[in-house]
């Protein structure tokens, strides 16, 4: 386990050291005797937290709501700097989902997370409980992220897939770091684009304008989070100018450039998440790390196929 401190921060940070048997799923443990407010940026991932600590989570969010212990939360969540967490002596494993095989893990669809944490007793019931037991049971984090690893891939094998065409298009705003256009995608998989609209939003949590937001918002966000110039930022990442950026940015934390930039629920990426902003196939919310359009179920989904299945 390593420490990472940032600023007031010291959290013990754990990695697996091989990768999930399900793509699109990347895992990390934390360690963390002092969690104070704590600001979740928008991630494109579906978050489950499991926790088996002495301690307990708390999230809060702007309509006074407080969820305690293992929770789930869909794309996007956190959207104006509006949810916090903090809690004391807490231990947790962290998983961060594909929304591509977000629907067949969770059981239900992001979208039916309505954009709001939420426990995960609700979902799972009395099985968040035996899982915290079998987590605290075991001494070995590498051990805790095998048990997790088995019980995802089993969940994953018994849902049901997103549409390949969804998923196809997921794929495509991931890799374009969020400036893949609606219109094209629709065209691409001989949809209307009411109908991706719909289908992508119901599958997925969020619409498709939406998702390219929140990847390109990502993207950007770890550049500053580097170091990098807001200007560079912005241009590399494709918005119209620095005050475009500025904007997005505190669309989607309520905070500015500069400050984002010392977030640590990002600054903590570099070791939690190593790899996390590789582009395209390796990208841990892609969905696979084989191919950039692999399916839902791990079987490849790409454009071929899609024409295949008389799509095209």
């Amino acid at each position: 386990m390593r420490t990472f401190v940032h600023g007031a921060a010291v959290w013990g940070v754990a990695c697996p050291r091989r990768p999930s048997r399900v793509d699109g799923v990347t895992m990390a443990g934390f360690r963390v005797r002092d969690l104070d407010a704590l600001r979740m940026v928008p991630h494109p991932a579906v978050t489950l937290l499991l926790e088996f600590g002495a301690g307990s989570p708390v999230v809060d969010d702007a309509a006074g709501r407080q969820q305690r212990g293992s929770i789930v939360a869909g794309p996007g969540v956190g959207s104006g700097g509006a949810v916090w967490a903090r809690g004391e002596n807490v231990e947790c494993v962290q998983v961060r989902l594909s929304p591509v095989i977000a629907r067949a893990v969770l059981g239900v669809s992001p979208a039916d997370l309505d954009g709001a944490v939420v426990v995960l007793d609700d979902l799972w019931g009395g099985q968040v409980s035996r899982i915290g037991e079998r987590l605290s049971g075991v001494s070995s984090w590498q051990d805790r992220f095998a048990l997790m690893d088995e019980l995802l891939a089993r969940r994953h094998e018994a849902g049901p897939p997103v549409d390949p065409e969804v998923a196809w298009a997921w794929h495509q705003i991931v890799g374009s770091r969020g400036l893949a256009r609606v219109d094209g995608l629709a065209a691409e998989v001989g949809w209307s684009r009411k109908r991706l609209w719909s289908r992508f939003r119901s599958q997925l949590g969020l619409p498709p304008k939406r998702a390219g937001r929140l990847v390109r918002f990502d993207h950007a966000a770890h550049r500053l989070v580097a170091g990098d110039a807001a200007a560079r930022v912005a241009a590399d990442a494709g918005y119209v100018d620095q005050s475009h950026l500025h904007r997005e940015v505190r669309a989607f934390t309520g905070v500015t450039p500069a400050t984002v930039a010392g977030e640590p629920f990002l600054a903590v990426d570099d070791i939690a998440w190593p790899g996390s902003m590789t582009d395209g196939e390796n990208s841990p919310v892609n969905g696979t790390r084989s191919s950039a359009f692999a399916g839902s179920a791990g079987k490849r989904s790409d454009r071929h196929s899609v024409r295949r299945r008389g799509v095209w």
